[in-house]
């Protein structure tokens, strides 16, 4: 299996493509498995010239689960990113993350920026209080309790898409095979809840986002329920250089009608960024 083995964690991750291309990781949100970057939207990277790797985070899918009394943040969750880009990895990263994934990568690019070639931030926020804050029903939809058995998760998964997906972009039919196969490859107890908890313990990073200089790209759109379009719009502000895309109807997800649009930006920002224009 390919399973990077660390200390005190092992990271279970998938590539695509040539090895000797540039390094593009794919970074997941709150509970979220790696089989949520579709492998058509890997491949689609893969033709346009990069190496690509999704991967679980940590208490999620095949990684390594913690103790029900684990405390972490979102520093030592982007230091499971760092660990795979060096050990994948002779030169920087492309980095993208999507929801609690952008934070990821934010933080990765302000601790960590020699590793880090550029970065885009999707459908996330800086953890500021007065922005990116999601509906009160996407936000009960999203603190109430996690499924216990297969039929739950395939509900739950199923009305969060209702809630924050975008509209008519997706087949409930296929997304509840999904949620059904998710469960059936790894369903930790409390993995969510420690994750939530990694985002509330590190606060607001804006300071932090604010010294991130590495071409970076923020991409939202502007019917997301879940982290509010001004949660991109700050992210960008905060960046110097930041190139921002607001997408019109669009929600929390990538859907399949923008997947050529976001492969064509990512890939646009990773070109100039080799030729040292971003």
């Amino acid at each position: 299996m390919p399973v990077l083995e660390l200390a005190d964690r092992s990271i279970y991750h998938e590539t695509f493509g040539n090895p000797e291309d540039p390094l593009l990781l794919l970074v997941n949100g709150l509970t979220s498995q790696l089989t949520m970057y579709p492998v058509e939207f890997c491949e689609a990277f893969v033709d346009r010239g990069f190496h690509v790797v999704r991967y679980d985070n940590r208490d999620c899918g095949l990684s390594t689960i913690f103790p029900a009394d684990a405390k972490y943040t979102l520093s030592d969750m982007a230091d499971d990113a760092a660990e795979l880009i060096q050990h994948l990895s002779d030169e920087p990263a492309h980095i993208f993350g999507i929801s609690m994934g952008g934070m990821i990568v934010q933080t990765l690019a302000a601790e960590r920026p020699e590793l880090v070639a550029s970065m885009t931030s999707y459908a996330s926020t800086t953890g500021h209080p007065d922005v990116g804050m999601p509906t009160p029903e996407a936000w009960e939809l999203l603190t109430a309790p996690a499924p216990t058995t297969r039929e739950e998760a395939i509900a739950a998964g199923v009305a969060g898409k209702h809630m924050w997906g975008t509209k008519d972009t997706w087949d409930p039919d296929e997304f509840a095979e999904l949620c059904g196969t998710n469960w059936d490859r790894s369903h930790p107890d409390g993995g969510g809840d420690r994750q939530f908890a990694a985002i509330a313990a590190s606060g607001d990073r804006s300071g932090a986002v604010a010294t991130i200089q590495r071409p970076t790209l923020v991409i939202h759109g502007d019917a997301d329920t879940l982290i509010a379009a001004s949660g991109g719009r700050h992210t960008a502000e905060l960046i110097a250089g930041a190139q921002y895309i607001e997408v019109e109807g669009m929600g929390h997800d990538i859907p399949i009608t923008e997947m050529p649009m976001v492969v064509s930006a990512v890939t646009s920002l990773a070109v100039s960024a080799s030729q040292g224009v971003a």
